[in-house]
């Protein structure tokens, strides 16, 4: 997995799987919350999303009151955040 940053919009490549895909996403994401209150998180081909990382999200979103927008490329994962009722809360959308 990799992560890019441009303004306020991270973009990953590669599939979500591991703790440490986890650290890297919630530092690089840390980071940028510093400075932005809305944040475009863009997930191009990751197949799945790890619960850590959903945790962390519904955090930034309820908690830090983060404006956050999800685009996935994958629509697996489009599945699995209908599933999980986040569409809304994210503002997922398939790109």
């Amino acid at each position: 997995m990799t992560i890019s940053v441009s303004a306020n919009t991270v973009t990953i490549n590669g599939n979500i799987k591991s703790i440490q895909d986890y650290q890297q996403i919630k530092e690089t994401i840390d980071t940028l919350r510093t400075t932005h209150r809305h944040i475009v998180l863009i997930i191009k081909d990751s197949i799945s999303i790890t619960s850590s990382v959903i945790g962390y999200l519904n955090k930034l979103v309820l908690k830090d009151n983060i404006d956050l927008h999800v685009e996935v490329g994958d629509e697996q994962l489009m599945e699995l955040f209908e599933d999980l009722n986040l569409v809304s809360l994210f503002h997922v959308k398939k790109v």
